[in-house]
C-alpha cells in the first residue's frame, strides 16, 4: 500500500514538473503588458523632454527679443532726456 502511494506522488511531482518546465521554456516573440507599459513611458517621457527643450528655447528668444526692445526704448528714452536737459541749459 505505501509502494503505491510513493509512485502516485512520483508521477504527480514528475508530471507538476513536466509542466512547469513546459511554463518556463516558452520563449514568446510578443512583449508583454510591462514591457509595452514601460516603452510606452519611455515614449511619453522623450516626448516630454523634446517638448520642454523646444519651449526653453522659445522663451529664450523671446526673452533675447523683450531686451532688445526695451533697450532700443531706453535709448530712445535717454536721448529724450538729454534732449530736454540741452533745452533748458539755453
Amino acid at each position: 500500500m505505501m509502494k503505491l502511494n510513493m509512485t502516485h506522488v512520483l508521477s504527480l511531482i514528475a508530471v507538476a514538473g513536466a509542466v512547469a518546465m513546459a511554463g518556463c521554456g516558452k520563449n514568446s516573440e510578443a512583449p508583454g503588458i510591462g514591457e509595452r507599459t514601460g516603452a510606452a513611458l519611455d515614449k511619453a517621457a522623450d516626448k516630454t523632454a523634446e517638448a520642454a527643450q523646444t519651449t526653453a528655447e522659445t522663451v529664450k528668444d523671446v526673452a533675447g527679443q523683450a531686451v532688445e526692445k526695451t533697450g532700443a526704448v531706453l535709448e530712445r528714452a535717454g536721448d529724450a532726456v538729454e534732449k530736454t536737459g540741452s533745452g533748458m541749459q539755453k
